[in-house]
């Protein structure tokens, strides 16, 4: 059997199943990490979103996407208000405890707005946002929010690069 180099690409036209091979690919797009916050009926719920961007200045427009598979999910599909928080490098814990749990914020002292949306405090930047849309996007939902306020302070983001979080490197 021949081995493959490494550094040789692999080709393929994505379907079912060779959905590994697509989840790979798009993990060689290095992205900085989020949690995004909502209040609910069942307290403070929290995922994690690599799938952030910014949309427009004027008027402020971001947006991020979560699976229509999530058990979280249902939270903000409906959620008028929500926090998108850039995470810094120091904050990997928070973060993996955010992965594993939805409810893991309800056990941390955190601020709300007046809008009732929980807010991590000392990440890198805090966008929060009232929901403009949602919009079907195969398995997942963008969902499309108008920035209310921002916070942000200096600092080294997480990133998540091939399956794995770390942090930028000066070159």
């Amino acid at each position: 059997m021949t081995m493959q180099s490494p550094n040789l690409p692999v080709s393929f036209a994505p379907d079912p199943a060779n959905e590994r091979l697509l989840r790979n690919a798009f993990g060689r797009f290095a992205t900085g990490v989020t949690i995004v916050t909502a209040p609910s009926s069942d307290g403070p719920v929290g995922i994690v979103a690599n799938s952030f961007s910014s949309v427009s200045l004027d008027p402020a427009l971001v947006l991020w996407s979560v699976a229509k598979t999530s058990r979280r999910f249902p939270y903000f599909e409906v959620a008028d208000h929500y926090a998108i928080h850039v995470l810094g490098v120091e904050q990997s814990a928070l973060c993996d405890g955010v992965a594993k749990d939805a409810y893991a914020l309800r056990d941390r002292q955190l601020r709300a707005n007046a809008d009732g949306t929980p807010l991590i405090e000392d990440c890198l930047a805090r966008f929060e946002c009232r929901r403009m849309a949602v919009h079907d996007a195969g398995d997942h939902a963008i969902i499309l929010g108008q920035v209310q306020q921002t916070e942000m302070r200096d600092g080294d983001p997480l990133t998540f690069y091939a399956g794995r979080f770390g942090q930028v490197a000066e070159i």
